[in-house]
């Protein structure tokens, strides 16, 4: 990261956090600096190192360089996880829609795949084309599939209860108002999943599972920038509890998409006064329904998204509209 970046972390967690603030000892000896404190849990966080190996570079024991990993990502998370990990506002989903348009996907919000993390962690995770980590679900075991982890989720859950933003757009003549996601064959036939075909026969299907699977690789190339920029979750997870290995993982995936917004250059706060407004307007809509009007809504909302109809229709649509849009860039 900038050390720009570096600087208005630390200001931040010193916020939140007195332990990332340099004080004195009974004898007046100043003690450690928030920036030795915040670079020993960077360190270890980037590249994956045990605690000891920092203690030469940033004079810090193994000890002080774990208390001060565990401070960090408990920081980081209070800190910024209400901005850098959420759901997309109404202004993300019109991007996001309109950058699925462009890459020949209408309605297409980003891409869905599971990676294992050695030790006993399975994050779930949705990117979209910027490498930004919308979605992000852990702590199931690695024995899980990623069907079973995907049930667990909560990745639809503002969808069933009709709290996320409205996605509307057009495929085929055809209107639709739910987003969907790309995503490997293992994964279920559901209306918000867009899968590849395996062993496509015509030109259309092929055009499709091809088109398909260059553009989900976007949710791989976020996991290995995510594995390159923190070591930490592509090595083996070491003796820290499961608390702790929660923290780690958030951590490093919000820094990953602070990293993202601080090399696009946007305004400082805009995404955050945005979510803030798009959340606070949402809320309290929901809570003069009846119960068991709420219920039966939601249960057909579960209906819908995983309705298997549903997605062999929108997948036939994407068929004719990436082989019409094929033929009028020829």
């Amino acid at each position: 990261m900038r050390q720009s970046l570096f600087v208005s972390i630390l200001h931040d967690i010193q916020q939140v956090n007195e332990y990332f603030i340099q004080t004195r000892d009974a004898t007046g000896a100043p003690g450690l600096s928030g920036v030795q404190d915040m670079t020993a849990a960077l360190r270890i966080l980037q590249y994956g190192v045990p605690a000891d190996a920092v203690d030469e570079y940033i004079r810090i024991s193994e000890s002080t360089a774990i208390a001060a990993l565990n401070f960090f990502t408990r920081s980081i998370v209070a800190t910024y996880e209400a901005v850098y990990l959420i759901s997309p506002n109404e202004a993300d989903v019109a991007r996001l829609l309109q950058e699925g348009e462009q890459r020949g996907f209408p309605g297409m919000l980003g891409s869905l795949d599971c990676m294992h993390w050695r030790w006993d962690k399975c994050p779930n995770a949705v990117v979209s084309y910027d490498l930004w980590i919308w979605h992000a679900f852990f702590v199931m075991p690695g024995s899980l599939n990623d069907i079973t982890v995907l049930d667990r989720s909560p990745l639809f859950d503002k969808l069933t209860r009709e709290r996320a933003p409205v996605a509307n757009y057009t495929i085929n003549n055809h209107a639709y108002t739910m987003g969907y996601y790309l995503a490997d064959g293992i994964y279920p036939r559901w209306a918000t999943i867009v899968k590849t075909i395996s062993q496509p026969q015509g030109a259309k299907r092929q055009l499709l599972a091809r088109i398909q699977e260059a553009c989900r690789k976007d949710v791989e190339r976020a996991f290995g920038v995510l594995q390159a920029r923190f070591n930490i979750v592509s090595v083996p997870a070491r003796g820290w509890s499961d608390e702790d290995l929660y923290y780690i993982m958030k951590t490093c995936i919000i820094l990953h998409n602070m990293i993202i917004e601080d090399e696009r250059d946007i305004p400082e706060n805009e995404r955050s006064v945005a979510q803030l407004e798009t959340d606070t307007s949402n809320l309290g809509c929901q809570m003069s329904r009846d119960p068991n009007e709420e219920y039966a809504q939601f249960m057909l909302n579960r209906q819908r998204i995983r309705s298997v109809e549903a997605h062999n229709v929108i997948r036939n649509d994407l068929i004719e509209h990436l082989w019409s849009r094929a033929g009028e860039l020829d």
